[in-house]
């Protein structure tokens, strides 16, 4: 590959660093931003930089998908909020010496609730549904850098209510393995409903970050720092009791981190720090284990399980489970 192959895609992705974006609380398919992957999990929830044979990490940056072995497959569950479920599945194959593309869903279940008009009156049984669908493509540009793209069907169907979206994620990682070094950026959630709710639009829930994990010499520990919403520096876009949110709090807000250990180079044990997810949820009044999450795994050459815990509400912790088997050898990046 050339340069005028290489800069069109990271053109692409750095513009959209403009882009508009609203409040979460304007957004709709918020689901989007919950991790496929256990590991991910574990490790804060956003990383993008994991440079693993785990399927489940293409979801969050499809240029990862460059690291994951031939016909792949996995699927991964997630306990949420009280009576709701997520999660999905995912398939991978190469496409020639450079290409992979690979496919996978998302969902959220909210169980069985009541569906009462206005004036309260029971209408019915309701069983809300988030659901996403993503097709993705990566590419070897060089023998360190990797790009992909993921285009993705939205929906979401709450009684009487559903709307559709369509949106692309662009990402890029630069894996330099002999200093044990990934660099990745990503553009996620571009694009708009199609259909809507009502008779408004609403946006969809972009997010641009950018992010690194390095190895710690001969040591088997990784760190791994990302930053997120990076379009996002106002005070109205973070939540605070007294609605006063200090610069030195919306700086630190857009950062997580994450560790890594490998007591053996098969099995991990990792931990992660949200400093949003930790200043919101206490000042909402829960602050057990506020912003923390743990998680561990075993990478065998080609069945991968992991399992982490989180908490992304006060109502309950989430525990997430992932399973993967690769039918060919794992012939990863590490």
């Amino acid at each position: 590959m050339t340069k005028k192959h290489i800069l069109p895609l990271i053109g692409a992705l750095f513009l959209v660093q403009t882009a508009p974006l609203a409040q979460e609380s304007k957004t709709v398919f918020n689901f989007l931003n919950l991790p496929n992957s256990s590991h991910v999990t574990g490790l804060g929830g956003k990383n993008i930089s994991l440079v693993q044979d785990e399927i489940q990490t293409a979801a969050i940056n499809p240029a990862l998908l460059s690291n994951i072995s031939d016909k792949s497959v996995g699927v991964n569950f997630m306990t949420y909020m009280q009576g709701s479920k997520a999660g999905g599945a995912a398939y991978a194959q190469t496409a020639g010496s450079r290409g992979t593309w690979g496919v996978y869903t998302q969902f959220v279940g909210y169980g069985s609730m009541k569906e009462t008009s206005l004036s309260g009156e029971i209408l019915g049984d309701m069983k809300p549904l988030d659901f996403c669908f993503g097709g993705q493509y990566s590419y070897m540009l060089t023998e360190r850098l990797s790009g992909g793209v993921t285009g993705k069907i939205i929906y979401s169907h709450y009684g009487e209510f559903s709307s559709c979206a369509l949106a692309v994620d662009l990402g890029l990682n630069y894996y330099w393995e002999e200093k044990n070094l990934s660099l990745s950026a990503v553009a996620r959630n571009i694009g708009g409903q199609v259909k809507r709710f009502g008779e408004e639009g609403e946006p969809i829930p972009f997010d641009m970050r950018i992010g690194f994990t390095k190895g710690l010499g001969h040591a088997p520990i990784d760190i791994s720092v990302t930053m997120v919403d990076l379009t996002r520096w106002s005070q109205s876009d973070y939540f605070s009791p007294d609605g006063e949110v200090s610069g030195g709090r919306i700086f630190t807000n857009h950062f997580e981190i994450g560790v890594d250990a490998y007591p053996i180079p098969i099995v991990y044990v990792c931990m992660g720090f949200n400093f949003r997810r930790a200043f919101e949820m206490k000042a909402a009044g829960s602050s057990h284990a506020a912003g923390l999450s743990f998680g561990a795994g075993v990478n065998l050459k080609r069945l991968k399980v992991g399992l982490a815990y989180a908490k992304y509400h006060i109502g309950a912790p989430t525990l997430s489970l992932n399973f993967a088997y690769s039918f060919q050898k794992s012939d990863q990046k590490q």
